[in-house]
């Protein structure tokens, strides 16, 4: 099977979050766009329902070849070498996350909280390090977007639960904290009452990832890529309060094009406030 047989279709439009929005500098837009162009292929691949694990691995082990410089057999692989090479840039981040996509194929369970952060540190992070690292940005950074972008991932988890483990038999909720609700509850289409407990109860958790990420914004000194990171909190914390109090399985969770524009215009005149209160002498 060839990697063009396991494209899902979406791109970066159809994101959750902002992705390479207009707020990211023109000159700053190109590596970001191969880095997703990239990222969204490996995981269509390790998301794909029908190709074999040992296909998806054959798939994955290409590409990371690829970006090393071992082969040319993944396109995506080639643009994003060649962009990186071309701005002194580190395929490090790339490369953690080929590692969480290898994890989507061979493991479907997650212990506890600490099992599940493990993850993040690959699915996630490595995401926010790159563009930090595109807008030559300082690793003191890193922390507050480590926070942000697990924060991000575990909504996500939240929001495709039941979708995850239908379609997948992949099931990111901890075990220890589903033991209770049980795992067949994820296959019902509404959440049963213990359920909507260990769902909540996560988000809850989750709020305290959003606190350590809250001084994210304030410490990225471009403007452009510290409204979009404002804005992205904003969203995820309006997110993840929904999760508290909804059912994932039969309501939605996610914001409309029009949700998003009004939070963004909400929240437009407190970021210009504290940017400005900032760069006062």
């Amino acid at each position: 099977m060839s990697g063009e047989g396991l494209q899902s279709g979406k791109d970066h439009t159809k994101e959750n979050f902002p992705v390479a929005s207009f707020l990211i500098a023109p000159r700053h837009r190109a590596p970001v766009m191969a880095f997703y162009n990239f990222v969204r292929f490996a995981d269509d691949i390790a998301d794909h329902p029908a190709a074999a694990p040992s296909e998806k691995l054959r798939l994955l082990e290409e590409m990371r070849a690829t970006l090393v410089g071992e082969s040319d057999a993944s396109p995506e692989g080639v643009a994003l070498r060649t962009i990186l090479k071309e701005r002194n840039l580190s395929p490090v981040h790339a490369l953690d996350l080929l590692e969480a996509f290898r994890r989507d194929v061979t493991k479907l369970r997650y212990q506890d909280w600490d099992d599940l952060l493990d993850y993040c540190r690959y699915s996630a992070m490595p995401v926010g390090r790159f563009v930090l690292d595109v807008h030559g940005e300082s690793q003191t950074t890193w922390p507050a977007n480590d926070a942000l972008c697990a924060a991000l991932q575990i909504i996500n988890h939240l929001q495709d639960c039941a979708k995850d483990y239908r379609e997948l038999n992949r099931v990111y909720i901890p075990e220890a904290l589903l033991a209770g609700a049980g795992m067949d509850a994820l296959a019902q289409p509404k959440a049963s009452p213990a359920l909507l407990a260990v769902i909540a109860g996560l988000a809850r958790k989750n709020a305290l990832l959003l606190g350590e990420s809250a001084v994210f914004a304030r410490q990225i000194r471009d403007t452009r890529l510290a409204l979009e990171v404002d804005l992205i909190q904003t969203l995820a914390e309006d997110l993840n309060a929904k999760l508290t109090r909804r059912d994932p399985l039969s309501q939605t969770v996610h914001h409309s094009k029009f949700n998003v524009a009004a939070l963004f215009l909400a929240r437009l005149p407190v970021f210009a406030f504290r940017r400005l209160t900032m760069s006062a002498p």
